[in-house]
């Protein structure tokens, strides 16, 4: 008998010794090759995949045929798919690209979402660089795209790469879901992922997303984004704008009640004033006191960042709380507002302001709607103006949060450990990726979020940027995560 365990505990190293072996290969495999993914990234960076303008388009179709051309080339069965509309239609709109690598039902099967388009840039917006030239300064990849989200997606894709180069066989079945209109809202794409729920996505066993970034320099995994309710405020006056000096004083004026209403929707310290937003806040539980307590997180270094001398909160725990778990209320702009250089003595007879309250859990978007439009109908009765309000609810996108205690946490807690020997942080993100709520209510799959993006990208603004460390590493990531899957026990 103890010969006989000794035999055992023998074959276990030998097997521990050859799974580290095998990550080592692809490790430096990986190194050994990026100079020539630095230059894939050049490459998909010089495509101008704006999908906010429609003067792009030829860019944007590029873009999407480059990468299903890319992924063919690997072997992968692609087949690009039309967004649809609701009822069945297709949209007039760059397909998206699916793909897929491995057919073994004994293996788990990961879907990677990710998109190729990307915000617009011009070098006159204050970029330092040509934003459409990838520019190395410092290690640092300069260019628009690069890390949101074109460097994640080739990140993936040369994971799957570095697998069949070295003749390894994929530790899971991989399929792709790349899109090219994220930035303008992703038309379409609810309805196509409804579309396929029952074919591409049925063997779907977890569904992974690249589209964020770390808090800090330290690695992360994302469990939570906060939605998002848009609204437009609209009020409206006179038959046409009319010259200040000759009416001023006479009409009511359409800008001066718009003002008068936002005013009410948010206090000066950044309390909520809508009767039932913040009364349907999940609270705070202990466990999530710690786990914010953990994270690491440099104040001061945030408030550099932004440029601000002071924030709304002076503590870590109440500013990321603040962040990623409870509702706020931004307002973006007014329509119809003068607002070029110079002066102009003009009353708008119709403005509209562009507001949003973002959700976390337990809110609901249609719920807010009722909230908000009553509660601005409400304080504008009170003016008793003549004047005519109109609220609007343009967007009403949900939260997504997931269960840390997942498998898929685990694994990614030991891809991360692997690659970078650090424990992560759990985050969430107070941004909004509807994506993944889409995917969760369709699919019913399990959802990660797996960034390789640095806190200090700077997306959708200028100077966007990607480490190289990150994209190397963020590489080598994906290859450990995919390995780290695989472990997981597969249901019958």
């Amino acid at each position: 008998l103890q010969m006989a365990l000794l035999c055992v505990a023998s074959l276990l190293l030998v097997l521990s010794f050859v799974d580290a072996f095998q990550y080592s290969d692809l490790a430096l495999y990986i190194d050994s090759h990026q100079e020539e993914y630095v230059e894939a990234l050049r490459d998909w960076v010089a495509i101008e995949s704006d999908s906010s303008n429609i003067l792009k388009r030829p860019d944007l179709h590029r873009m999407m045929d480059v990468t299903a051309e890319k992924l063919r080339e690997m072997g992968g069965n692609v087949v690009m798919v039309h967004p649809w509309l609701p009822g069945g239609q297709p949209l007039a709109l760059p397909k998206v690209v699916t793909a897929h690598f491995g057919n073994d039902s004994q293996k788990h099967t990961v879907c990677i979402y990710g998109h190729v388009d990307v915000q617009p840039a011009k070098l006159e917006d204050g970029w330092r660089t040509e934003p459409y030239n990838l520019t190395e300064i410092d290690g640092n990849l300069y260019g628009r795209g690069a890390s949101d989200n074109k460097a994640p997606v080739l990140a993936w894709i040369h994971a799957v790469e570095a697998y069949q180069a070295l003749n390894m066989e994929l530790p899971v079945n991989v399929k792709f879901v790349i899109e090219g209109m994220e930035e303008t809202g992703s038309n379409g794409l609810d309805a196509m992922i409804l579309a396929q729920r029952d074919t591409f996505f049925s063997d779907v066993d977890f569904i992974v997303i690249s589209d964020c970034g770390w808090l800090s320099k330290r690695p992360a995994l994302t469990y939570g984004t906060r939605g998002n309710c848009y609204f437009f405020a609209e009020v409206e006056g006179p038959r046409q704008d009319l010259h200040s000096g000759v009416y001023g004083g006479t009409v009511i004026e359409p800008m001066i009640d718009l003002i008068g209403i936002l005013d009410t929707l948010i206090s000066p310290s950044g309390k909520i004033l809508i009767p039932g937003i913040r009364e349907a806040v999940a609270p705070l539980t202990d466990e999530e006191w710690k786990m914010y307590q953990d994270i690491q997180f440099d104040f001061d270094h945030y408030k550099s960042k932004i440029g601000v001398s002071h924030l709304m909160y002076n503590n870590k725990v109440d500013l990321l709380a603040h962040r990623w778990r409870h509702p706020t209320v931004s307002i973006h702009g007014i329509e119809g507002a003068f607002s070029d250089p110079g002066t102009k003595t003009v009353i708008p007879a119709k403005v509209t302001a562009k507001f949003s309250i973002r959700q976390v859990p337990d809110m609901d978007p249609a719920v807010v709607k009722k909230q908000v439009t009553d509660y601005l109908h409400s304080v504008f009765a009170k003016r008793k103006s003549p004047n005519k309000l109109k609220v609007t609810m343009v967007i009403g996108a949900k939260p997504w949060l997931a269960d840390t205690k997942h498998e898929l946490y685990q694994a990614g807690k030991a891809a991360v450990k692997r690659v970078f020997n650090v424990d992560p942080d759990l985050i969430r993100e107070g941004g909004t990726i509807p994506v993944a709520r889409t995917f969760q209510d369709v699919t019913g799959k399990s959802i990660i979020m797996l960034p390789i993006g640095g806190f200090d990208d700077g997306l959708h603004s200028q100077n966007e940027k990607m480490s190289r460390y990150n994209y190397i590493e963020g590489t080598k990531l994906f290859i450990a995560y995919l390995h780290e899957v695989a472990q997981i026990k597969k249901s019958v």
